[in-house]
């Protein structure tokens, strides 16, 4: 697939791909430089799905209870 650059230096992503990865009007996208090609990665509810769970730890809502504790017995 190819696009064009406007003036502006906008690109027009073509509709099967905004299909297929849910970009719609107003999604942001990452853009990544690695040297030697430009990378667009749409950041969407399903990217940050995939996301849940892929950091170690105990859990925000956790630790935050836990603090809270904390600070009412000071």
């Amino acid at each position: 697939m190819e696009s064009h650059i406007t003036v502006k230096g906008q690109i027009v992503i073509p509709a099967s791909l905004r299909r297929k990865y849910g970009i719609k009007p107003g999604t942001k996208i990452k853009i990544h430089d690695d040297g030697e090609r430009i990378i667009l990665k749409p950041v969407t509810d399903e990217s940050y799905r995939r996301l849940r769970g892929s950091l170690p730890g105990k859990g925000a809502l956790q630790t935050l209870m836990a603090d809270r504790a904390l600070e009412k017995e000071k």
